[in-house]
């Protein structure tokens, strides 16, 4: 099979994805094997590649928004006919047992691992995921309407029900890219009264959020017409965490959906004044991987509301092009996926 491999850390902390021709994998009992089609393109992914995150072995096959459909199945494998269209994401498993995932934190499980950095991923034709892992994709979302969903629409999911904010809450955003684009449509949908605040450098970025219904868009330390009562912060730096301090009412709660933060700029947080900027009960919360709830929830919020993502398509060869955009923050209309394979049959 056709894939774009990592096959160790650069030197440089810059890397790139060797094109290879790998043996096709073999489902276990309760596996299925699925003919991937699209892969969405993440700034984990980019993570990974740049060293941020280190994969527990290597060669390894990143990506892990995957859209595809089931080719075969282990013989404990349940819920998915052959051929049909299924999503894998970020989450690849847990121990189930533990007391995280007992009660319903998954994501923080001590065994918790992840589709493209502990298992192979989806920039590859083939893959292997447990069947208790994959997911029903909506009829009427595309192939690559669902793509960004599985991990940039599920974690902004979760960032935006980690915020705790009623409707009519004042809501702000920091960063405009894959998982921004869409919290904002999401917060729209559920929470309509609430004004939503974008706060982005790239003046092109704004005039994105503009057209999805932003109420004010401004760069990075912009003052906001009021202050927001919870900020969801989506880029890789630390200056837009210490502007959206600033940006918070007290009792206030900063959310950072993200993985890794740049050392470039943590000098920033030399900035930060705890008198100004947290006291009065402010509070951050990070954000950690995704449940297979925040998953399904997702997705059918998308469908039911009509909430799709803007999505610009390139062939799988082209994964360096595109994770080098996101490391030199070119700016794109939405997210990023990776044409793998042409459809076998259905929605495309």
């Amino acid at each position: 099979m056709r894939a774009m491999v990592l096959e160790g850390l650069a030197p440089t902390g810059e890397g790139v994805l060797a094109s290879r021709m790998m043996p096709a994998p073999v489902p276990c009992d309760d596996e299925l094997l699925i003919h991937v089609e699209i892969c969405g393109v993440c700034r984990t992914d980019l993570d990974l590649v740049d060293g941020r995150i280190v994969a527990p072995s290597y060669p390894v096959v990143p990506g892990h928004q995957i859209i595809g459909r089931v080719l075969e199945r282990g013989k404990s494998a349940h819920g998915f006919p052959i051929g049909e269209r299924v999503g894998v994401a970020w989450i690849h498993s847990a121990c189930g047992v533990c007391q995280w995932c007992r009660t319903g934190m998954e994501n923080l499980c001590p065994k918790f691992s992840s589709t493209g950095c502990d298992a192979n991923g989806g920039y590859a034709e083939l893959m292997t995921v447990r069947a208790s892992y994959a997911y029903q994709i909506p009829g009427n979302l595309t192939d690559i309407e669902a793509a960004p969903l599985l991990c940039a629409g599920a974690i902004g999911w979760r960032s935006l029900r980690l915020a705790g904010i009623q409707d009519g809450d004042a809501l702000g955003l920091t960063g405009f890219g894959a998982s921004a684009h869409l919290v904002l449509q999401l917060a729209r949908y559920k929470y309509p009264k609430s004004p939503v605040y974008v706060f982005a450098r790239n003046a092109d970025e704004r005039g994105f959020a503009q057209s999805l219904g932003a109420s004010w868009v401004g760069d990075t330390g912009d003052t906001p017409p009021t202050p927001a009562r919870a900020i969801i912060d989506t880029t890789p730096a630390w200056k837009p965490v210490v502007a959206a301090l600033r940006a918070l009412a007290p009792g206030g709660r900063l959310v950072i959906n993200a993985i890794r933060k740049s050392r470039r700029d943590q000098a920033e947080l030399g900035n930060l004044d705890y008198a100004t900027d947290v006291w009065m009960e402010r509070e951050i919360k990070s954000v950690a991987n995704v449940t297979r709830a925040d998953v399904r929830e997702c997705l059918a919020a998308a469908s039911a509301s009509g909430i799709r993502p803007r999505v610009e398509e390139l062939p799988l060869e082209d994964a360096n092009v595109a994770l080098a955009a996101l490391r030199n923050g070119d700016a794109v209309h939405g997210a990023r996926v990776l044409r793998v394979s042409e459809a076998s049959s259905g929605n495309s």
